[in-house]
């Protein structure tokens, strides 16, 4: 596929239903989402940061570094992928660059903030906004740089937190008329809120479904009957492979063998199933996207 299709393929899977997209910080577990049957896949913003860099998730990748990351997810995998693209990295134009520079990575959308820099996670305190006014400006840009009319340009408020839900829904209303395709409100604190907030906004709405957070977890078939249209999972394979691996550590370091593990283990012929590569083939079927 390629990028305009992927991009034009995700708004025909919002238009008719719910879409559920397991957050992936690289390609390798981006590929087992497509694998187990999904179809889109988010690229998380504190993923990159965290797994790559080993860095809180506070804006420090650059642009081209996350261009460049979410740009392996995108070509390894078939199904759509959409990224956090934080505040944009900077104002109006960069936010405009931002697009360019993600749609040729081969994505398919991606979210922007409005938060002020340096942003936070958004379900911890601490965090600012920058005017509505300064956010509608970065997403007419956003909006009007784009060659690829279906690549999907969310909005994130983070209004909730700072705010309140009416502000939320304000900002939210705000972003739709400078030219938004969908909204995140990001944080939003009961099922209650959930529900109201899809009867004030008309564009599809994103849901996220974060660990520890502000939001209670509810499940997917609760956000689709609310009327949301994506639900991200940012960080749930990453927390979950985070927490085996820190196990498995300290039982090597205890035992000195790893033995005991090998039935937990991904063996080296699923590796190279999942990666399309044949050693004893003449070529490598895993260079089709790239």
């Amino acid at each position: 596929m390629t990028k305009e299709t992927k991009a034009k393929r995700l708004r025909e899977l919002i238009a008719k239903d719910c879409v559920a997209m397991p957050g992936v910080p690289n390609a390798s577990i981006a590929r087992q989402v497509e694998r187990a049957g999904f179809d889109a896949v988010y690229i998380s913003g504190a993923g990159l940061a965290n797994s790559t860099a080993g860095l809180p998730d506070i804006g420090l990748l650059t642009l081209s570094e996350v261009a460049l990351l979410a740009g392996f997810v995108a070509k390894a995998v078939k199904i759509p992928a959409i990224v956090d693209a934080d505040t944009g990295f900077g104002g109006a134009e960069n936010a405009a660059r931002t697009i360019c520079e993600l749609e040729d990575a081969g994505l398919a959308g991606c979210h922007l903030e409005d938060q002020e820099f340096p942003k936070r996670c958004g379900h911890l305190a601490g965090k600012s906004l920058i005017l509505s006014a300064d956010m509608e400006e970065k997403i007419a840009a956003a909006v009007a740089a784009k060659r690829d009319k279906d690549f999907l340009v969310i909005a994130r408020t983070d209004a909730r937190a700072i705010e309140s839900f009416d502000g939320a829904v304000k900002r939210a209303q705000a972003y739709v008329a400078a030219g938004a395709d969908a909204i995140f409100p990001e944080a939003l604190q009961t099922k209650e809120e959930f529900r109201d907030f899809t009867k004030e906004v008309e564009v599809p709405l994103l849901a996220n479904m974060t660990e520890f957070g502000k939001s209670p977890l509810l499940s997917f078939d609760e956000l689709r009957e609310l009327g949301y249209r994506m639900v991200i999972f940012p960080q749930s394979a990453f927390r979950v492979s985070m927490k085996s691996t820190a196990e498995f550590l300290r039982d090597l370091k205890t035992r000195g063998s790893q033995s005991d593990w090998l039935e937990k283990m991904q063996t080296r012929e699923e590796l190279y199933q999942l990666l399309d590569y044949d050693p004893k083939a003449a070529s490598w079927s895993g260079a089709r996207n790239l």
